[in-house]
């Protein structure tokens, strides 16, 4: 589907699948000393990202990791706070990512590989194993403010003020990134994607330059490295720019966010170009007639292009597995 092709029923895997609305992922996360050991045990890893598969036969599995992981192989002590989310200790020049070497960076990384290896073989060959890494301007938002969840007023400011010094970082970013996507395609990921999770905001130049040119040089890379996978990018909250992204990154497809109108954004985007999404998770939530209706709405404003239905962000805790299953069924019997 990845490579242009439409298929009916529509494909189907969610954000976040694997995670705290689901009690043996509960179960599982409570055999790791913290979220850190749990994303760099390949055992328990494998297991969160199964998980969905077994229980909802999800037609994709997007590997358990996190797009910090990363910063943390770059000595940028990552952790993750009860209560508070991630916390990162700030870079403040490009030379701050350029510490540890490459070789070390990979090694730190080595168990997300033997993560993907261990999916990949539990796998049937008929579901898609996604790997997958931060794009470089949301992990470089997080580099440099040191969290998320901010306006990246700060990571703005620096970039306004320090623009060599932004583009060294993301340069740092590409080249790490690429070469830890190498090594998901390499274990046996199916389709790679690029989380731009903090595209929202950011003014048209901003977003060219911070956006447009990282990613597509990401892209650029890997394929030099002779990853022949197919790579999906999500620029959430990018609104009308997505169309840009679209035709500049070098994506096969994009990811569609809760607010994107799709009837509009169906007639901008290229022809026959993949698209991922967009229900909102909070329909999850409450379910219901009015939750399917608008699943038939979503298959029916895409059905004149390839389209994965998902989410346009990620399943949260409190959604009941009983509107996870009648959202598949509907997605299934309307296509």
């Amino acid at each position: 589907m990845l490579n242009g092709e439409r298929i009916d029923p529509v494909p189907v895997w969610m954000m976040r699948q694997a995670g705290r609305h689901l009690p043996e992922y509960r179960e599982t996360r409570a055999k790791a000393r913290d979220f850190l050991d749990f994303c760099y045990t390949p055992a328990l890893a494998a297991e969160a990202t199964l998980q969905p598969v077994r229980r909802y036969g999800m037609d994709g599995a997007i590997l358990f990791a996190d797009i910090l992981l990363i910063l943390d192989a770059m000595g940028r002590n990552v952790r993750f706070l009860e209560g508070e989310g991630p916390r990162v200790d700030p870079a403040t020049k490009a030379s701050d990512l350029a510490n540890v070497p490459m070789d070390k960076i990979l090694s730190h990384l080595a168990p997300v590989g033997e993560t993907v290896e261990r999916v990949r073989s539990a796998l049937d060959t008929s579901t898609t194993l996604i790997g997958f890494c931060g794009s470089p301007w949301t992990v470089g938002v997080y580099a440099i403010e040191g969290r998320g969840g901010t306006d990246k007023a700060d990571s703005r400011l620096f970039g306004y003020q320090h623009p060599a010094e932004l583009d060294g970082m993301l340069d740092h970013l590409v080249e790490a990134s690429a070469r830890y996507l190498k090594m998901q395609a390499d274990a046996g990921a199916d389709a790679l994607m690029l989380f731009e999770s903090w595209a929202e905001g950011l003014p048209e130049d901003a977003f060219d330059r911070w956006v447009i040119g990282p990613t597509a040089k990401l892209v650029q890379r890997v394929r030099a490295l002779g990853v022949k996978q197919p790579i999906l990018g999500f620029p959430r909250g990018a609104g009308m720019l997505v169309v840009d992204y679209a035709e500049r990154t070098g994506v096969n497809a994009v990811g569609l966010d809760t607010a994107i109108p799709l009837k509009r954004i169906n007639q901008m985007l290229p022809k026959g170009l993949p698209v991922q999404g967009n229900l909102d998770p909070m329909r999850l939530v409450v379910g219901g007639k009015d939750t399917e209706r608008r699943v038939h709405d979503i298959i029916a404003s895409l059905k004149d292009r390839p389209h994965i239905f998902n989410l346009g962000h990620g399943v949260t805790p409190e959604v009941p597995i009983a509107n996870v299953e009648a959202v598949l069924k509907a997605i299934r019997s309307a296509s």
